[in-house]
């Protein structure tokens, strides 16, 4: 009951931050039309789209997440199998997010030691599994920061590192983090926004690979995740896992 009542705390400070960023934006754009200044102010109107976007995304994000838990729990979540090169797919997620990393003065990079690789999996769930850890890894990175987004290939499948140079992981959480509502911060004085679910889904998505999920962190000085997903193909035609069988 003390994990539900924080859980949803957290879920409704989630929410209502990027609701407030939208609402102080779309207000910002009125009054530059009421006072007959929209097309003068083009570069702060785009920048409060962009700003509106972003925090769209993020709430879109959250949302997904917490569907896509209620369909675990009810062994109704769906993995959609198909043969295609992941290091492409991991190549173009990590670039989606680089501007955006970057603006927020966090060099990010990413490097593979193979070029192409066809494997079986579901790269909309592959995007998920990557964004929710750069999500994670951007919170507790400073300014100044670097994350990394590093592939390699292993005798019997995939490995992906997503590291980080930031605050780490207490050494009294790390036996936690995957479970649900887990914070790493206590409630009302944690600095960093998360609702506790992201590093739960990404477990379950991995295992739903047939793959595992490790991680390495201290204090001060960073936190490395690894994914691991052996290789496997599948028909041409699209296979469909259902969670719980």
């Amino acid at each position: 009951d003390k994990l539900k009542t924080e859980f949803f705390s957290n879920i409704s400070h989630e929410l209502r931050t990027p609701l407030n960023v939208i609402l102080g934006s779309v207000q910002l754009m009125e009054m530059y039309m009421n006072n007959n200044q929209y097309y003068e102010s083009k570069e702060k109107v785009a920048r409060n789209i962009g700003t509106m976007k972003q925090n769209c995304f993020r709430l879109l994000r959250l949302v997904n997440n917490l569907i896509d838990l209620s369909k675990i729990d009810a062994k109704a979540f769906e993995v959609h199998l198909r043969n295609c090169n992941i290091i492409n797919v991991i190549r173009e997620i990590t670039l989606s997010v680089s501007d955006y990393i970057e603006n927020k003065g966090i060099k990010l990079s990413f490097s593979s030691d193979v070029e192409e690789l066809v494997m079986a999996c579901d790269d909309e769930k592959i995007e998920r599994i990557l964004l929710n850890l750069l999500s994670n890894a951007i919170k507790f990175t400073p300014t100044g920061g670097e994350i990394s987004v590093h592939i390699c290939s292993e005798k019997h499948g995939l490995c992906m590192l997503v590291e980080d140079n930031g605050i780490g992981i207490p050494l009294d959480k790390q036996g936690q983090i995957f479970q649900r509502f887990c914070q790493i911060d206590k409630m009302f004085t944690r600095v960093h926004e998360g609702s506790g679910i992201g590093l739960s889904l990404v477990k379950s998505l991995v295992e739903m690979h047939g793959g595992t999920i490790s991680f390495e962190s201290k204090e001060n000085e960073g936190t490395s995740f690894a994914i691991y997903i052996p290789y496997n193909k599948v028909e041409e035609k699209c296979l469909t896992y259902h969670a719980g069988m």
